[in-house]
């Protein structure tokens, strides 16, 4: 009770109910509290521990990094090996244009870095997004979420950013030559998966490369296998300009990427020099930890199976008559509910039974699900069964 107490007096608070697990330790797609309750992890920290929690590849990587050297210097000056094997493993399994890699702390600050680069590399000023989007939570982030009552209070963001409807094939004529770059989450997460269809995603890059706007593909939260295939883009057979990465990129550890072209990326060099800095980004030990969790992704998972058991998890909870729609795209699920407070309920009983679930900040009326790409079948049927039971349980 003195810890939950310190914690809400003197931690910053990023809202009025949080889950207050005083957690333990965590491994694989269980979390455990000081009083040894286990939890199954089934939204894996807001997709970011794709392969599970403390993976023995990336620990491994880390403890080697350890042992040779901390932050020695700002990014970009320094020849760091863990720097050019997590961009090496990268750049790897990316299409060509995509050969240059900018590491930084965070999703978030890889979008702002993706706008000014859109804007540095065009010399244009317009941007333009979409309705339903998140891109972070700083001023220019923000600026181009689509998510008003979050946005309200911090008003004026940056100028110049164009809304347009989401899969809204119409609407795409109001990108043009005065448009620097275009933002979209490949696949939107906070909306409740909202997944574009084919012909809307071709569209874009058509247009884009008509008018000459460069495309940024968020894949901060859909990307890194979320999805059933390492970048959410692949769907598509669309290859962005520009392609943001955060949360699973450092297996459990803090870390974005913004990744471009060499001819683009070099725009940061010049004109001025130090076009985007960061001090900590392309940290050694958060480095490491990504490139092991690259290889775990590229070598340890079973795409089919991921797709079977995205597939058995979902008819598994289709079965109430309370969940009005299901979006699912590989391990990535939103549940409609009946209400908000339903939903609230429903999350709430299943951490009772031990297991975590999620709302979307931007669609509340939804349940949340991203469990480890991983997890057993075994796992999946529990939670599954757990999650049902959540359901009938607080039933009116």
């Amino acid at each position: 009770m003195l810890e939950k107490t310190f914690f809400l007096n003197h931690l910053g608070q990023t809202n009025e109910h949080p889950f207050l697990i005083e957690v333990e330790r965590a491994n694989g797609i269980y979390i455990y509290d000081k009083s040894g309750k286990a939890y199954m992890d089934m939204i894996s920290g807001v997709s970011v521990n794709n392969i599970g929690h403390r993976h023995p590849k990336v620990i491994q990587a880390i403890q080697i990094q350890l042992e040779k050297y901390l932050h020695v210097m700002v990014y970009g000056e320094f020849v760091q090996d863990a720097q050019n094997e997590m961009a090496k493993e990268l750049v790897e399994i990316l299409p060509e244009k995509l050969n240059c890699v900018y590491a930084v702390n965070s999703g978030t600050e890889a979008i702002e870095a993706a706008l000014k680069l859109a804007k540095r590399y065009t010399g244009r000023t317009e941007l333009v997004s979409f309705r339903g989007s998140y891109h972070g939570s700083t001023h220019g982030s923000m600026s181009v979420s689509g998510n008003e009552v979050k946005k309200q209070a911090y008003r004026p963001l940056i100028p110049d950013v164009r809304f347009l409807g989401f899969n809204d094939e119409e609407m795409l004529i109001q990108i043009t030559d005065k448009t620097a770059g275009v933002i979209i989450e490949t696949v939107q997460g906070d909306a409740g998966v909202r997944i574009p269809n084919l012909k809307f995603m071709q569209a874009l890059r058509d247009r884009c490369n008509k008018v000459g706007a460069q495309l940024i593909f968020d894949e901060i939260q859909c990307g890194m296998g979320r999805t059933g295939k390492i970048f959410a883009f692949e769907h598509f057979g669309v290859v962005p300009d520009i392609l943001t990465l955060g949360k699973a990129l450092g297996g459990g550890m803090p870390i974005g990427a913004l990744v471009s072209s060499k001819e683009k990326m070099h725009v940061f060099t010049n004109n001025p020099m130090l076009g985007h800095i960061t001090t900590f980004g392309g940290h050694p030990v958060n480095c490491a930890a990504a490139s092991a969790f690259l290889k775990v992704l590229k070598t340890e998972i079973d795409w089919d199976e991921v797709e079977r058991l995205g597939a058995l998890l979902e008819k598994i909870i289709s079965q109430s008559q309370e969940i009005k729609a299901i979006r699912r795209i590989g391990m990535m699920f939103a549940f409609d509910m009946e209400s908000s407070e339903r939903v609230a309920k429903v999350v709430e009983k299943c951490l009772e039974k031990g297991l975590i679930t999620f709302w979307f900040l931007s669609h509340p009326y939804s349940f949340r699900l991203s469990p480890p790409l991983n997890i057993s079948e075994q796992e999946i049927i529990q939670a599954g069964k757990l999650i049902l039971e959540a359901i009938r349980e607080t039933q009116a």
